[in-house]
């Protein structure tokens, strides 16, 4: 079998593992950009590491953890619970104070790079996929050529763009779930990183808003997750609530850094936050999926060789609903190839 994956994300990862592992098929994935994981990205500067999208995976699924052990190179437990905080900026105690979450040593990508590196997969980075078609098999342009024909395909990207993609393919089924596809709604989310030269003194990994009237949704502090942050300085990821993002996405990025770096002070109630030695940022305009898409337009398309995997499938944002997912659609396109 020939097999097209676009998009490397991690369901897609943990798709191409499952099929390499079951199957002799040929397969060649597609990404757009030069990583790999998707929204489950990391970043280094000057000796420190940060995971500025998805900020751990979470120990609530008995397959994924399995799988996570199997891969456990570099895994490390990050530290402290999750405490919350109101519309005012109250900070009140206690949630998942039990859970596991984990990341890497060198950042949440690492899950997909292990993943892929576990297989023959051949991965085309700063490739993207264009079209797709069916034409005697699957066929799409990618980075301006004609790929293919492929016998099947993995589509991964966020709803949103997996629609533009599945929309003239020239089958009915492939179609319709193009069209189900665009109808998933999506929160956007605007992120800033914040770099500090000292210790940030608190008792909890994170801070979440649980009542939706703040503009900031979520501050987490990447020197509790080991080999990180160097002793002695502090990294803030703060992600702005998704009305604020949606507002401000295309705003002059530095005005958006500052003002979340000000609401972050307010929040934590430490002036000094206000002032970061060194900001970074990342605007996710499809960075939650709200919903997800019907099963039966996913297996009718899957019925002609056309698969999709992600959160947005299964109708939960989180890095292992989306592992699960991809898990599950390998097996299936392994199966099929019986």
């Amino acid at each position: 079998m020939k097999l097209g994956v676009i998009g490397a994300g991690a369901g897609a990862a943990a798709a191409a593992y499952v099929v390499d592992n079951a199957t002799d098929a040929d397969m060649t994935v597609f990404e757009k950009s030069g990583g790999v994981c998707g929204r489950a990205a990391a970043r280094r500067r000057d000796g420190t590491v940060y995971d500025y999208g998805a900020n751990y995976i979470k120990d609530t699924d008995e397959r994924v953890n399995e799988l996570i052990g199997r891969f456990d190179d570099g895994l490390v437990e990050v530290d402290g619970a999750v405490w919350t905080f109101d519309g005012d900026g109250n900070v009140s105690e206690g949630r998942d104070e039990d859970e596991t979450k984990w990341s890497y040593e060198d950042g949440i990508t690492r899950l997909a790079k292990h993943l892929f590196g576990a297989t023959d997969a051949t991965v085309e980075r700063r490739t993207r996929v264009e079209d797709v078609r069916h034409e005697d098999g699957w066929r799409l342009t990618a980075g301006g050529d004609e790929r293919g024909p492929f016998d099947a395909l993995v589509v991964n990207p966020p709803a949103p763009q997996t629609a533009e993609l599945l929309s003239e393919t020239g089958v009915a089924a492939v179609d319709r779930l193009g069209e189900a596809a665009a109808e998933v709604p999506y929160r956007t989310v605007w992120t800033a990183v914040l770099g500090y030269g000292f210790e940030v003194d608190v008792p909890y990994y994170a801070l979440i808003n649980t009542d939706d009237r703040h503009d900031v949704g979520w501050i987490s502090r990447e020197d509790c997750k080991p080999e990180h942050v160097p002793d002695g300085e502090s990294v803030l990821v703060v992600q702005a609530a998704p009305d604020w993002s949606t507002e401000m996405y295309d705003a002059p990025p530095d005005e958006n850094v500052a003002e979340l770096a000000q609401l972050t002070a307010d929040i934590m109630d430490d002036d000094r936050l206000a002032q970061p030695d060194w900001t970074d940022h990342q605007g996710w305009r499809y960075a939650l999926a709200d919903g997800r898409v019907g099963r039966g337009v996913v297996d009718s398309a899957a019925d002609e060789g056309v698969y999709v995997t992600g959160d947005w499938v299964v109708g939960e944002a989180r890095v292992h609903a989306a592992v699960r997912n991809g898990l599950e659609t390998g097996e299936s396109v392994a199966y099929s190839s019986d």
